[in-house]
């Protein structure tokens, strides 16, 4: 007899255990189906394990630079079999923390691939052979995977995805990164860090392009000073493999073509959903135009009882969306089941907050000037740089702005832009504060505490209504 539960969930990444476990909270009996290991990609060589990575190159940075500190450190090497091996360690130890959260909450973990050969019916092949799992709601929550680039197919030795990026076999000497968005510019800030010669191709007119084009023209100027070579409007040609280079021909805006050496080359150049061999096709289940599966706003399917989230469905494709759609399917379900004390809300993609973990770090949510000009807003633009704020200074930081976009209106805070020290972690105030809807009234009647970071949130609002005291 099958095992059955309320809910199945399919991978065990952000999405995921996020989902599993809020559904087990709302006293569904629930199961979890992975193939390799809980956490996903995320945990285990996504964001969880870069993070660790870019942590040693930024110790190093600094180490490298004591003298601006007053400080003497001398002989100043990296050993990257360490780095690496303290990076697996990271994942590991949050690997094990995923094991325990399933058993707390009393989750259900089989270990195999899973397929749906029926509605409400998942087959897993695994390490106790072929069984099959029934539940009232299934939700797919398979992720994603790297798009390989056709002329440049990564075979782990010259051409790697982050996969290989993250456990290098060995160190590059001379590395070609093809894309720029975050997973590009964080391996490029990497190895720029760790000694490699660096090269960034990006086919747009600006790296970084999903960002604001006042971040993107501040991060190429801090990465060329670092010693990054950057290329946009470029594209690659053919690439030449030997035993110990490879030969990639790079076409620049002009059109000219060259061919350039490379010890390696990390392709970044976006996601593919992981929706082959799951059974979708059989149930009818329907994809949109790039594949990914079709949800409505709360992650339902065409197809009754079947679910879908995080990387497999619309973007933007990051752990944090994942999580709170995981929730909020989870929530969906329990109140289709019954549950009248749970109360869904649609996700605003308009809120979710965006960050790359270079040096100097990136950080957005809302919509950057261009984008709120083209929807047709009278805009209020306020800038405040990091020279300005005493904190920044303090730390050897003073590289970086501040840029809130607010409609003129109404004072609504549509957007907000950051590049420099810890924004990453700064970002956060203007998401709460554009969740709850606020205007540039709350946040100039808010006491930022000094000496702060956060003070440049403050100054960038104030600067976007002529009041700015800083500068």
């Amino acid at each position: 007899m099958a095992d059955t539960y309320d809910v199945i969930v399919l991978g065990s990444g952000p999405g995921g255990y996020v989902a599993a476990i809020r559904a087990a909270q709302l006293g569904l009996k629930t199961a979890i189906v992975e193939r390799e290991r809980l956490g996903g990609i995320c945990l285990n060589w996504g964001c969880i394990p870069t993070k660790a990575l870019l942590r040693s190159a930024e110790v190093l940075h600094q180490m490298k630079n004591a003298k601006d500190y007053g400080l003497a450190a001398e002989n100043i090497t990296a050993d990257l079999d360490a780095v690496v091996k303290r990076s697996r360690g990271v994942a590991d130890k949050l690997n094990q923390g995923v094991t325990h959260l399933m058993k707390k909450n009393k989750i259900t973990v089989h270990m195999g691939t899973g397929k749906l050969v029926a509605p409400g019916k998942l087959e897993v092949t695994g390490e106790k052979g072929t069984e099959t799992l029934e539940a009232k709601h299934i939700i797919i929550a398979t992720g994603a995977r790297a798009r390989e680039l056709p002329k440049a197919k990564s075979d782990g030795e010259r051409i790697w995805t982050y996969r290989h990026a993250m456990t290098p076999k060995e160190m590059p000497n001379k590395l070609l990164v093809i894309g720029s968005g975050a997973i590009g510019i964080e391996f490029a800030s990497f190895y720029n860090d760790m000694g490699a010669d660096v090269t960034v191709v990006e086919m747009m007119d600006r790296i970084v392009p999903v960002e604001d084009a006042d971040v993107s023209a501040f991060l190429e100027k801090q990465l060329t000073k670092q010693g990054i070579k950057i290329q946009t409007k470029a594209n690659i040609g053919a690439i030449e493999k030997s035993a110990d280079h490879l030969k990639v021909t790079i076409k620049d805006k002009d059109g000219k073509e060259e061919a350039v050496e490379f010890s390696h080359v990390i392709v970044a150049i976006g996601i593919v959903p992981n929706v082959e061999n799951i059974g979708l096709e059989d149930l009818g289940i329907e994809p949109d135009k790039k594949f990914f599966i079709k949800i409505d706003e709360l992650g339902r399917t065409n197809v009754k009882g079947v679910w879908a989230i995080g990387d497999c469905v619309e973007g933007p494709w990051l752990a944090h969306k994942a999580s709170h759609e995981g929730v909020t399917a989870a929530e969906a379900i329990a109140q289709e089941l019954g549950n009248t004390e749970v109360h869904p809300h649609p996700l605003d993609r308009r809120n979710i907050p965006g960050c790359t973990y270079c040096h100097p770090q990136v950080a957005s949510v809302g919509l950057t000037e261009a984008k709120a000009k083209e929807a047709g807003y009278e805009l209020k633009v306020g800038t405040f740089p990091f020279i300005g704020n005493g904190k920044a200074i303090a730390l050897g930081e003073p590289e970086g702005f501040i840029k809130t976009v607010f409609d003129a209106k109404t004072g609504e805070l549509l957007g907000a832009h950051m590049i420099g020290a810890e924004v990453t972690e700064l970002i956060q105030g203007y998401v709460v504060g554009k969740t709850l809807e606020t205007t540039e009234a709350e946040l100039i009647a808010s006491v930022f505490p000094h000496p702060t970071l956060s003070e440049m949130m403050h100054e960038a609002t104030l600067a976007a209504f002529g009041r700015a005291i800083h500068i």
